[in-house]
């Protein structure tokens, strides 16, 4: 069992910067990879950015591409996501979530744990 407990997040105006990190609990995590997902009110939860645990390889969603950074540290068990140049439409629950097995598609209905959300808000 991997249980993922978010920190950082916050209020933020556009254009700023902000932070969100997840550590993955327990032994070390050996699975596939660790990314985020957001979800905004009203709307269905989406993918954000992954990165593959073992060669550090992101992905991210078109929205956030050259403005997120996902980051990863093993030793930690944690996985980053550096959020610049922020819009108000950023503005979401942000989900860490893990996935076991490879994949080449992060879909929210593939990742098989997540943590309990943190909140970021972008005002205009």
């Amino acid at each position: 069992q991997v249980q993922l407990v978010e920190s950082g997040g916050g209020s933020v105006q556009t254009g700023g910067s902000l932070s969100v990190s997840c550590q993955a609990s327990g032994p070390p995590f050996t699975g596939f990879a660790m990314g985020w997902f957001r979800q905004a009110p009203g709307k269905e939860r989406e993918f954000v950015a992954a990165i593959s645990w073992s060669g550090g390889n992101p992905d991210y969603s078109g929205a956030v591409k050259g403005r997120f950074a996902i980051s990863r540290d093993a030793a930690r068990n944690t996985v980053y996501l550096q959020m610049n140049n922020l819009k108000p439409e950023d503005t979401a629950v942000y989900y860490c979530a893990a996935r076991i097995l490879p994949t080449s598609d992060y879909d929210v209905h593939g990742m098989d744990y997540w943590g309990e959300g943190t909140l970021v808000t972008v005002s205009s």
